[in-house]
């Protein structure tokens, strides 16, 4: 992956990074995993153990989504430094676009996660919120600090927004090093630490250290996109397959108890076939996966992928708890009552919370347009600019 692109290399691939197609479809079904996961979590009881049907097995690996967003998430990141020779426009910029971006929406959940803990059910065994909750995690420092969680699904986005402000030094390193170079200052350390300390066992915080290298190894991927046509068509899907079989065999060989227990290294492991696979849909192989992945219902997915993940559990968690436990019992038909009316309630839900708290500021980059665009659809609902088709202006460049 050069990291010294040519001069009329930049252009086009600039405008390539704004949108991979494919991607959003990957982070929509990833986000619909953990919503299947979180049904199977607040059915079965006993996790890490599997007490549900052997054949539902396959949904006791929500870390792994989370691993594969973060990989994700490194990638789409990165495209457009890649795109510039590993160079960020400002500093000020990204942080105030990361934060417009992921800050809203976040605030918005955590708002009504801590309602739904408060007054209906709690969302952990900690019991409900307190006063050090609000504080922690509004302030995003759940992965550092310990408070009762309103929402089980928030540590990990406190572990991306860790990563988000090293970002900036990482493009800087992989200018200087190349991507071998970076790669080797995410990766090396961490394994260091695990093979120093034996299996590491996790807690439910400070896990950005031990997902660090997922990230990193995402950001460098995304080097594939402005790379030649020769780096372009190496057939990444087949050693996307090639890394994760193994693994994927060791985790069932080895069972649920010893892959949770050993997520430390089992993330470390999987991360090469994820990344892998990002970059075969980035550069469109095979052609029909990713034809899949960018069709109208999954690309809607994943447009509010966020959102799904942000407010799927307080949903599971209602209709498990005061639906399916007292009129379902447990057990199988329990998991199916969950299923059927929780996912689909999770992702509708999820399409309207992205219209009012996700989308707007995803459309307008500023406080100033919101303002704007708000009174012009309100004017527009009204009558007030009727037969104008002008619309108001959106994304500043």
């Amino acid at each position: 992956m050069a990291t010294n692109l040519r001069t009329d290399a930049v252009a086009p691939a600039r405008a390539e990074a704004r949108r991979v197609a494919g991607l959003d479809g990957l982070r929509g079904l990833a986000a619909l995993y953990v919503v299947l996961f979180h049904c199977w979590l607040l059915t079965f009881p006993g996790f890490p153990a599997n007490s549900g049907p052997a054949w539902l097995g396959w949904l006791m690996y929500g870390r792994l989504a989370v691993v594969f967003f973060l990989a994700l998430s490194g990638f789409s990141l990165a495209l457009p430094a890649a795109a510039a020779g590993w160079r960020l426009s400002s500093l000020t910029r990204f942080a105030r676009r990361r934060a417009w971006r992921i800050l809203p929406p976040y605030w918005a959940a955590l708002a009504i996660s801590l309602v739904i803990a408060v007054t209906v059910v709690p969302a952990s065994h900690f019991g409900p919120p307190t006063g050090r909750t609000v504080v922690v995690y509004g302030l995003m420092l759940q992965d550092l600090l310990v408070a009762p969680t309103p929402n089980g699904s928030f540590w990990s986005i406190a572990v991306e927004a860790e990563l988000y402000v090293i970002f900036p030094l990482l493009v800087l390193l992989h200018r200087r090093l190349g991507a071998v170079g970076v790669l080797a200052l995410g990766v090396v350390p961490v394994v260091t630490v695990g093979l120093w300390a034996g299996t590491p066992v996790e807690g439910l915080n400070h896990l950005a250290l031990n997902l660090a290298p997922v990230f990193v190894a995402g950001m460098v991927a995304a080097g594939v996109v402005t790379a030649g046509e020769q780096v372009r068509r190496i057939p990444w899907h087949w050693l996307s397959l090639l890394a994760g079989v193994p693994v994927l065999a060791l985790i069932v060989l080895r069972g649920s108890v010893w892959t949770v227990n050993h997520f430390f290294w089992v993330d470390l492991a999987v991360a090469p076939s994820m990344v892998l696979f990002t970059m075969a849909v980035a550069v469109g192989r095979p052609p029909i996966l990713r034809r899949l992945l960018d069709s109208a219902p999954v690309r809607t997915l994943g447009s509010v992928s966020y959102s799904l993940y942000l407010i799927n559990m307080p949903i599971v968690m209602v209709v498990s708890r005061k639906v399916a436990a007292p009129y379902a019992g447990s057990g199988m038909r329990a998991f199916l009552v969950t299923l059927l009316l929780a996912a689909p309630l999770s992702v509708l839900s999820a399409w309207l919370f992205a219209k009012a708290f996700e989308l707007p500021f995803q459309r307008y980059r500023s406080w100033r347009e919101l303002v704007t665009g708000v009174r012009w659809l309100s004017r527009r609902r009204d009558g007030g600019t009727s037969g104008s088709r002008t619309a108001p202006p959106a994304r500043s460049p």
